[in-house]
This record gives structure tokens, sequence and C-alpha cells, in this order.
């Protein structure tokens, strides 16, 4: 076969020699437009995995790789006079330069063709060659001109930064944190070889101008950065080694690199792209290195495997790396959006912020953490814990951060944990019986600290579905009261009442019978903010709210809150989500209105901020009040997670004390983007950018999301929705499954308790036990 790779990066390089390696009679060239041993930029960063996939591949090469490598475990944090150390990371650094010298001579040994300064203007310079390999960077000519069939998406992100080097010798990887006059810098530095460390300065593009860095020249933006950063120098000096860049251009923003698909026919032969060419991953995970050489390794695989079919090769590439590619590119704009917003997180207290940052790519985990170095991770507990008011007991496990009491006003849950509100259809005429007695009965038995009650409507048009829930008489409040009086008298569980008017999206069947389907017959008449219909052609049109409407609507709010309290409930919600009535006002997507209830978002807001205000009038002074909002409509002109943290502090104002963040649901023309804990940044945006209290939800199922949630400050509380209907009883098998053995359980199940506990210990002797495999005789 007769290879041409564009571009000698680690990914053209590596690629080039695997394939000879697999095949010396193969015909591979690498044409570089640099000159030989030439290179830009300072140390690149592996992961131990990384190592170990290089040794699989290609065993001489990882061992010289291995050699020149400076490795350390620890990560170091220092923040407002604040140093905080974490171990067991398993970081190597190798300079750039040293890495791209290694890969040169064994492909010189192997017999590849290097062919530099040779500044390839297009591909059809190698008409012969049966596969051209596209590593030519993060400016590819080739992605360009073939940009029809690649599909290159390219986000230009906030933040400027310069790639320096030092003499400064870092024992560890090195995050430091700067404040100005302008904003914050931020530094990530780590030594990759025997006498030299990178040092990267960022900061977002607004505070890198107000300081004038844009109009320094380049010896002056260094001499600010040593200034700013030199009580970290140690007066050692900072260095550039990009003698091309004038000015302001050595500080550059990262762009985000996605592309539909990586090959393309050109009639000729198969162009794949490879490396930054491809995709890009933010250099605060360091990634970008590895996933060039990974793309090269898997790549080689699947030419081996495919028994001469380079078409099938290039499939059966392509579906397997995009895949390991996109969850290293969602770690990385993760990792990214931390950096761009730090000024969200510097108000932490500087243990937090630490444990904020080593968690916020989300591929790192609370217990994650803890199997890299247990030592910092239960000192953290109980750090979180003391702040929480309680204290482990002498001789006991720490308490982790999910399990730890959280107060608002008046009312102190014993932990984190919350029964999201979950629409279950279940009653006559609004009226709860025994199955709302058995359902949120048994979930408080089953260990949360907060038990809601699903969306309450607050008069019989205020309903979704016949099958809802209401309190609007004097019934149904005594039908809540015996399930609230259980709830207290049978556990330790607070429970919380949801109040809501289902507005346009009102009048339809129970979701078993056709979701969001209007009803055969018995409908009754809709109202939203303006002329609606959610469904267009399907549901029935609501008609937009009068004054009277409005006043009438408050007064039944008012009425349900008031039957709330004499029922006994603990909190109290209003629903302001999802399309129904509230929601309907708040978003520009349902909100037409030209009188002072219609425009701006502070006028969107009036009417919800009124029923509000008069809820919280009649709502006792010492109990807490939570608003559900949709933090993201997920459609083009919609509500979006700006908008969220201004409603936020507008309901703040009036005197509400967490906001419950969902999304979506206001349109059928939504476009979420899901994924593990995909609402949890907007509880955190909220939470550190309005400064109030938020619960997080959305695809949060394991006692590693909560406590990761929880122990960096992103929501003070978890709404757990699904893995609850699953089981009731989810948080005492989640605190049996992490080993903390101290949750109460009601007495009554105590032996249930042992039992799961000594199982649960057993399947993981089992599972860390060695297999012993015996050969049969004969």
């Amino acid at each position: 076969m007769n290879i041409v790779c564009i571009g000698g990066g680690p990914a053209g390089l590596y690629f080039a020699l695997l394939m000879k390696k697999q095949n010396p009679a193969h015909e591979i060239t690498v044409v570089e437009r640099n000159r030989p041993y030439d290179t830009f930029g300072w140390g690149v960063v592996f992961s131990d995995q990384t190592l170990g996939n290089l040794q699989l591949a290609d065993a001489p090469t990882a061992n010289e790789i291995l050699g020149a490598f400076n490795h350390w475990d620890d990560i170091e944090v220092n923040i407002r006079g604040h140093r905080i150390r974490s171990g067991g990371h398993g970081f190597c650094g190798i300079g750039r330069k040293r890495l791209l010298n290694i890969l040169q001579r064994r492909c010189e040994d192997l017999g590849v063709k290097l062919q530099f300064e040779t500044d390839v203007q297009d591909d059809a310079q190698y008409p012969d060659a049966d596969l051209i390999i596209a590593s030519d960077g993060l400016n590819s000519r080739i992605r360009a001109k073939y940009a029809d069939s690649y599909q290159p998406d390219v986000d230009l992100r906030d933040c400027r930064f310069v790639w320096l080097g030092t003499h400064k010798k870092f024992e560890a990887f090195t995050f430091a944190f700067e404040e100005t006059e302008h904003g914050w810098f931020q530094a990530h530095a780590y030594q990759f070889d025997g006498d030299t460390s990178t040092f990267i300065v960022e900061a977002p593009q607004a505070v890198w101008e107000a300081a004038g860095l844009d109009r320094m020249e380049k010896e002056e933006s260094i001499a600010f950065c040593e200034r700013l950063f030199a009580k970290y120098l140690d007066g050692n000096p900072l260095m550039s080694n990009a003698s091309h860049l004038r000015g302001s251009a050595q500080w550059i923003r990262f762009p985000r690199v996605v592309c539909g698909t990586w090959v393309h026919h050109n009639g000729r032969q198969p162009v794949v792209l490879m490396g930054d060419a491809a995709h890009t991953a933010h250099f605060s995970i360091g990634s970008g290195t590895k996933l060039a050489l990974e793309d090269a390794i898997e790549l080689a695989r699947c030419i081996g495997n495919a028994g001469g079919d380079l078409n099938q090769a290039l499939r059966d590439y392509e579906a397997v790396r995009s895949v390991e590619v996109l969850k290293i590119q969602n770690a990385a704009r993760n990792s990214t959006e931390w950096f761009e917003n730090v000024a969200r997180y510097v108000n932490l207290p500087p243990e937090q912020f630490a444990y904020s940052l080593l968690t916020r790519s989300q591929r790192i985990s609370h217990e994650n953490l803890r199997l890299r170095d247990r030592d910092y991770v239960e000192d953290y507990e109980d750090w979180i814990a003391e702040r929480a008011g309680v204290h482990r007991a002498e001789g006991r496990e720490p308490i982790p951060p999910m399990f730890t009491p959280f107060t608002l006003r008046g009312t102190t849950l014993k932990n984190r944990v919350v029964v999201s509100p979950m629409a279950q259809y279940s009653c006559e005429n609004g009226l709860p019986g025994d199955f709302h007695l058995v359902h949120l009965g048994a979930r408080a038995l089953g260990g949360a600290g907060l038990v809601m009650a699903e969306m309450t409507c607050t008069s019989p048009d205020a309903r979704i579905t016949p099958g809802c829930p209401g309190l609007w008489n004097g019934e149904q409040e005594a039908a809540w009261k015996r399930i609230v009086d259980f709830v207290h008298a049978n556990s330790e569980a607070k429970m919380g009442m949801q109040l809501g008017h289902a507005g346009p999206k009102g009048s339809t069947r129970v979701p078993w019978e056709g979701e969001d389907q209007p009803l055969a017959e018995g409908n009754w008449p809709l109202i939203a903010a303006s002329p609606e219909q959610y469904l267009d052609g399907v549901s029935d049109w609501a008609r937009p709210m009068t004054r009277e409407d409005m006043d009438r609507v408050k007064a039944d709010f008012v009425r349900s809150t008031e039957m709330a309290a004499r029922a006994g409930f603990d909190w109290l919600e209003l629903h302001c989500a999802h399309g129904y009535l509230l929601s309907s006002f708040i978003s520009p997507l349902t909100n037409q209105r030209t009188d002072d209830y219609g425009g701006s978002l502070a006028n969107r807001l009036r009417y919800p901020l009124e029923v509000f205000a008069a809820m919280r009038a009649a709502w006792p002074e010492h109990l807490p009040m939570s608003v559900r909002i949709s933090a993201h409509d997920w459609v083009e002109g919609g509500i979006t997670p700006d908008d969220a943290v201004e409603i936020a502090r507008a309901f703040k104002a009036a005197g509400c004390d967490l906001i419950d963040c969902s999304s979506g649901q206001v349109s059928k023309r939504q476009k979420p983007v899901y994924g593990r804990m995909y609402q949890t940044p907007f509880a955190d945006r909220i939470r550190n950018e309005a400064g109030i209290a938020t619960m997080a939800v959305g695809a949060i199922s394991e006692a590693d999301h909560v406590n990761s949630i929880i122990a960096a400050g992103r929501a003070d509380l978890c709404a757990i929705a699904r893995p609850h209907l699953a089981n009731p009883a989810w948080s005492l098998l989640e605190a049996a499954k992490i080993g903390y053995h101290d949750l109460r359980w009601p007495v009554q199940y105590r032996s249930g308790k042992q039992q799961l506990e000594r199982n649960i210990e057993r399947e993981k002797a089992m599972a860390s036990a060695p297999v012993i495999v015996r050969a049969e005789e004969g």
C-alpha cells in the first residue's frame, strides 16, 4: 500500500511507523512543512493509561518515550494564598520536540520516508497514493478543501492563552490563580524534562483586553506574566519559543474542532483526517496528543484486521474513534467552560474551589478521587460535614457529602437527596388516596431527606389530566394531611408540596392512554400567556389570560398555599417550568403579549413574581419556598442559561430560597443535549452566579453523582426521579454500595440492612479476587 501522511506531527508520524511495522512492504511517506526536528510549543502531557496503550502498540517507541518522561502524581491548586494538593493522578510530561524526535527516529529506523520543508497545498499532488492521511493540524488545508464532506464545526473559545516555558521545576501539576484589577488570570504549569517546565497563562478575552495585553509587544506581555506569577517562579524568567509570532499574536484562542465525518473519497483514494485536523480537546485536560496517537493506533489496528478491505477498515475506524473522541471532547468542553468562568468559582472556599477544579470535566468523580487519594477525599468529606454542622464520630467512617444535613429557614433536611416530584396521574377528582400514601410513604421510608409530592393543581381547570392531584378543597387537604402525618410519624423525611397550573398543556389524557393528547370528551378551557396550541394541529387552543384571569389564578395559588400549610408540609415549591401556565409567561417562545406582561424578561416575569409574592406572604415565614424553572428551552430564541441566572435573581429578590433547575418541555421543537447529569451545569451556574441555593435534577442516578455535585458546590440538593421509581429505598441502597453504614434505616428494616451490606461486601471481595483457571486433564 502506498500511504502519504500530510503533516509530520504525532498523528502522522505514529501512524506511519505503526503501518510500516505492520507491513514493511508498505511505501509510506510523511510530508512536513517545517525543518527536520523543528517544532513549536513546550511540553505535552500523557496519563499512565495512554502510556499503556503506546506500550502495546510499539514497545520500542514506548520505552524510549518512557525514558524521557518526567512523572508526577500530585495536582496542586493555589488560590487566595491557599495551597491544596491531592495525589494519585499519574501524569507524565515530555517535551514536544523530544517526542517528535523519538517518533522521527523510529520512522527512519523502520524505513518510513520523511520529507521536510515541503508545504503541501493540495492532496492532488499524490495521485498514486492508495491512502492519504490528512494530519496537517488545526488549520488543516485538506479539511478546508473538503469541508462539504467533513462538515467541520470550529468553535473559537473565549479565553486567550500563551504557551511559555520556564526553568522553575514544578514538583506537581500546578494551577495558580491570581486576581488583577481587571479580573482573574490562571496558570497551568508542569515539568516535562530535567530542567524545564511548561507555563501556560490564560484569561478570558475581556480580562486580557482590559489588562492591555492586546496592545503589548511579546516581551512586554511576558514581563506582565512574570510579575503576576512571580511568587511561583522563584526568580526564573518565562521564555517563548514562538519566534515566528510577534506582539499579541502569541496569545491565541482555543478552537474546538468537531467534524461530522473523518473520511472523504476524492475519486482517487480515501483521505482520512487524523489528530487536530479531525478534532481538538482543550489543553486543560492534556489530551490533544493522546487523541492523535490513539487515532493512529486504532486506524492501524482496523487496517490490519480488515483483510485488505480498506473501506471496511475506515468504517470501523470512524465508528470506534468517533465515540471515544466524543467522550474526551465532552470532558474537555466541561473543563474549558470551567476555566472560562473561573470568576464564577473564586468565591467558593478554597477547599471547595480546588475540589471543583479537580472534578470539572466530570471524568473524575468523587469515588474516582477516592481511588487516587483516599486521605485527601476523607479530609475533604470531614470539612464538608463540619460546615454542615456535623462531625465524624471517633472510629467512624467519614460522612459522604450527600448524607450531610441541609438547612433553609427553619427546616433541616437530614441529607441532600430529594425524591423528585413525579407525576403519577392516579387521583380521582384531584383526591390523593391509598396509592399516594403508599407511593410517597415508601419513598420517605427509603432514606431521602425530602420527598416532593408531584405537581398539585390549584383548581380543576389547572390539571394536566383528570388523574392529577389537587389542593382546592377540604377533602383534598385532609387527604394530603393523612400522607404528611404518616411520613412525619414513620420517618425523618420532610414533605414538600409543589403547586402548579397546567395552562396550555392541560386537559389531556393520562400518558399511557396517549401522551399530550387531548381528552376524547370532558375537556375544559385552557389559558396561557398568549394564544397557544402546544401540539400543532392536535392540542386545544389556549386563550390569553385577562387581568381577571390573573387575579383568579393568583387567588387559587394562595388558597392552595394556605391548605398546604395546614396539611403540615415542610416545604413549598412553585412550578414555573416545562411550558405550564407560569412558564408560558416566562419563555419568549410562548409569551407574545404586548402589554406590561410581555416583551422584556422583566415584563415576562411580572406575573409569575406576583403569584410567588402572594404565596410567600401566605406561607409560614419559617418554612422555605423554592421555584422550579426551565433553565434552557433548548430552542433557538427561547430561554437560555444566561436568562436563567436573571430569572433566579428575580425570584431570590422576591424571597425565594432555592431554585429547582430543570429544563425544556416548553416546545416540541426542543433539541436537548442529553447525558449524565446534563442539567447540573444550570444548577451550578445559578448557584454560583445568582448566589442562591439550587437543586440539580436530570440523569443523576448514583451516589457518586450526588456526592460529586454536592462536594463541588454545583448544587445544594439533588432530585432523583426515575431511580426512585425503580427503587423507593434508593438512598439506603446507595449508602450501602459506597460503604457508608451509619445511615439510619427504619427499625423494621434493619435486618435487611445488615444482609444487604454483607452481600455487597461479598460481591466486592469476589470482584477483586484473582481468577484461577485450571486446565482440564487429558
